[in-house]
């Protein structure tokens, strides 16, 4: 089977500063690679719960994506990985728990930005990740949100729905959720939180009630300060 050889750095996402002459292939290897990852989550999603939304919206959204960034792939004569997320991914056990699981893949995606951002002069490069960070901050991931919120909103009284525990979480994440607010979130911090908030794009883990409020707190601050 054919394998990416930079398997490790293109699922860690974190640039090898040591490797300064592949630093423009590595940022957009990173990048397309990761907008890979989005577009099978959210295609294993409409295979197994139908044509739902905002699955369907977004799925074409990543491809488009995907589009904007080959021909930077081209420019810089940089090879485009392998795309063998379909054999790593599988479908969460529930609607609910994809939404939150695209919550989580979209604030992941947006931190993955301003950490490449960092390594990057290009102006040409720097104008298409500004685009898909903001594109991903101002519409995926209100379209999730809002998923996740319209359940808990109309579920209220789900079973296994704790208020006090959520309340309870939430305290746990408030040192970071400062670190947002104050811009001193970097990618030790987020790697906590999502650790925290028991992420993984690859398992059914949910990102559950208390993650939610914990965000809708942080883009309502954010919401207010701009």
């Amino acid at each position: 089977m054919v394998v990416n050889n930079d398997e490790v750095l293109l699922v860690s996402q974190r640039v090898d500063e040591n490797d300064a002459q592949a630093i423009i292939s590595q940022v957009l290897r990173i990048a397309i690679y990761d907008e890979c990852k989005a577009y099978e989550a959210y295609v294993k999603i409409i295979e197994k719960f139908g044509l739902v939304q905002p699955f369907v919206h977004i799925k074409e959204s990543e491809a488009r994506h995907y589009a904007s960034l080959i021909p930077l792939l081209q420019k810089y004569n940089v090879e485009v990985p392998i795309n063998d997320w379909a054999t790593k991914i599988e479908a969460p056990n529930s609607f609910i728990e994809a939404c939150e699981l695209g919550v989580a893949a979209e604030i992941k995606n947006i931190a993955m930005y301003d950490h490449l951002l960092q390594y990057v002069q290009e102006a040409d490069i720097r104008d298409v990740f500004y685009r898909l960070q903001a594109h991903s901050y101002n519409n995926h991931l209100p379209a999730f949100r809002n998923c996740v919120t319209d359940h808990y909103t109309v579920s209220n009284n789900v079973q296994g729905f704790n208020q006090e525990e959520v309340m309870q979480k939430i305290g746990e994440y408030q040192m970071i959720l400062e670190d947002m607010l104050n811009g001193n979130m970097d990618q030790s911090k987020l790697t906590d939180l999502l650790s925290k908030l028991n992420i993984s794009m690859l398992s059914g883990a949910a990102f559950g009630s208390a993650g939610v409020a914990f965000l809708n707190s942080y883009l309502e601050k954010k919401n207010q300060e701009e």
